[in-house]
């Protein structure tokens, strides 16, 4: 891949979302070659998150990935695309 591919994921709802999106994370994990989760820790976890993604691979797959994400109800996902 000639491009360096970061997708961000804001999850609302994160108890009931966590189960599909894990899915895809796993579905795509051959082209996921970093993974940085963070949430905000008081008394409870929050109910949101933010998780980031280094991609890895075919950029069609990588792409192919957050489309599958944005079409989740209550995920956002911004990207940013490096060129080398």
């Amino acid at each position: 891949m000639d491009k360096h591919i970061i997708l961000g994921i804001h999850v609302t709802d994160r108890l009931r979302k966590v189960e599909e999106v894990q899915r895809l994370f796993s579905q795509y994990g051959c082209n996921i070659k970093t993974r940085l989760g963070l949430h905000e820790v008081a008394n409870v976890c929050s109910p949101n998150g933010l998780v980031l993604l280094e991609m890895y691979g075919d950029e069609a797959v990588c792409l192919e990935l957050e489309e599958k994400l944005e079409a989740i109800e209550g995920i956002e996902v911004q990207k940013m695309i490096f060129e080398h």
